[in-house]
């Protein structure tokens, strides 16, 4: 049940945590918040949130920090709220794992709206064989592993989460905004480069072989060819 559905809220500002927490206790969100970032890690692991709002600039480890930690023992939704907007802090706050981003000053609906749109459309990877294997190379969603020529190769969550779902249908196209949509769990609107930068990450680490590649599908987006 959403009303049961737990939003921990990490934020330096008191009235923010405050008035966001508010909205979402009116929609039945349980929540609890925190100020320091050096207490985030440990409030997450206790109260075991559905999803995690998270501040960049805070006293003690800031925010990207404390994504880089969240996402080595869960890939619970993230939605980075934060008064940084230039593109390349968007980029690299999905890049580490964040589900979604809001700059500061922010409409309280929208953030609710964006809430519920997030944990939506996120599915848990309980599905205990939910794996790709193609020649050389196997991508385990239920335990976050790739196997390439027999080595384990060490990929962020989004990297492998984008290559399992290019693999799973192969030889099909899709545009960066379907692949952001999917992936990120949000209709991203703005700058597509992050995929661009995820898949010339994936490709860096794996290089395509004769029978399979992740092919760039110039004026669309990408597929993972399968021969």
């Amino acid at each position: 049940m959403e009303s049961k559905q737990k939003v921990l809220i990490v934020d330096d500002d008191p009235n923010i945590t405050e008035l966001i927490s508010l909205y979402l206790n009116k929609e039945g969100y349980l929540t609890k918040f925190v100020h320091n970032g050096n207490n985030a890690v440990k409030a997450f692991q206790t109260f075991a949130p559905n999803l995690v709002i998270l501040d960049l600039m805070l006293p003690g480890m800031d925010g990207y920090d404390i994504c880089k930690e969240i996402r080595k023992i869960s890939n619970i939704p993230i939605i980075m709220l934060t008064a940084k907007g230039e593109t390349f802090d968007k980029i690299l706050g999905l890049e580490l794992g964040a589900d979604d981003y809001m700059v500061k000053p922010f409409d309280t609906k929208e953030l609710t709206a964006r809430v519920k749109a997030v944990l939506r459309r996120y599915q848990p990877w309980d599905d205990k064989n939910k794996q790709v294997v193609v020649p050389n190379l196997t991508i385990n969603l239920s335990n976050y592993t790739v196997i390439y020529f027999d080595k384990k190769i060490e990929m962020p969550p989004k990297e492998l989460e984008l290559l399992y779902f290019l693999a799973s249908n192969s030889n099909q196209v899709f545009t960066r905004e379907q692949l952001l949509d999917r992936i990120w769990g949000y209709e991203y609107i703005g700058d597509t480069r992050t995929v661009d930068v995820h898949v010339k990450r994936i490709r860096e680490k794996i290089k395509e072989t004769d029978y399979w590649g992740i092919k760039t599908v110039w004026g669309i987006g990408y597929k993972f060819e399968v021969k």
